[in-house]
């Protein structure tokens, strides 16, 4: 009976078995994470020593504010969205910049980012209006740079928006051929929950935009050529 009792196989596995699952386990769980940072680290070294506060920033004849969600209203920018055009105002006034390119989204879910954009930076900052240009196909990051070189001529820029998204930003434009310098905004009304939220959204997001890069991705929106910034910097 006893040998009857040893050959059905309902004794449990061995506690070597399970001891060598766990550690095929752990192994593919560090492989994971290895991979997974791969993109992010690319993003972190392409941005180093092109990231600048705006009181140390080099001059740039275009400024580039990148876009996002307006406010509840549709019609204000939210909270992080005029840290990124106060900061642009200030590079425009203190000499760093001349022309700002506003891109974002023209039919967000939050409303036109670049006309609300837009309208801050005019009324409510006074900076002339003959000198901000809206592109309202900037639908990501990787859009944002790619139609500002090909779209409209941007050759050398400073590029604005928070600290954890800077890196991704300056990489992205870099690797596009866009001679590009980093300015962080200040993120007023940002707690640390979201800061934290934010930046492992961009670390997830620096895989797509490896692959972006990666296989030389088209904009979502392709367009004609617009003289509109060099029209501006010509005025």
């Amino acid at each position: 009976m006893r040998g009857l009792r040893a050959s059905t196989g309902d004794r449990p596995p061995a506690a070597g078995h399970w001891r060598r699952r766990l550690r095929r386990a752990a192994i593919l769980g560090v492989v994971v994470v290895v991979l997974s940072s791969v993109p992010w680290s690319w993003t972190t070294i392409g941005a180093r020593g092109h990231r600048y506060d705006a009181a140390e920033a080099p001059a740039a004849d275009v400024v580039i504010v990148l876009g996002t969600a307006a406010a509840a209203d549709g019609k204000q920018p939210s909270d992080r969205l005029v840290g990124r055009l106060d900061t642009a105002a200030e590079l425009v006034r203190t000499g760093r910049a001349r022309v700002v390119l506003v891109s974002g989204d023209g039919a967000g879910t939050s409303g036109d980012e670049p006309t609300v954009m837009t309208a801050y930076l005019t009324e409510r900052l006074g900076v002339d209006p003959r000198r901000v240009v809206a592109d309202p196909f900037g639908l990501d990051t990787y859009d944002s740079c790619v139609r500002a070189r090909d779209v409209y001529g941007v050759q050398r820029a400073l590029i604005v928006t928070q600290s954890y998204h800077l890196s991704r930003a300056v990489t992205l434009c870099r690797h596009l051929g866009l001679d590009v310098d980093g300015v962080s905004a200040r993120c007023d009304g940002c707690g640390s929950v979201m800061l934290a939220g934010k930046a492992v959204r961009d670390y997830l997001a620096s895989g797509k935009a490896a692959w972006d890069a990666f296989r030389d991705r088209p904009p979502a929106v392709r367009s004609s050529v617009n003289p509109a910034v060099r029209d501006a910097l010509g005025s």
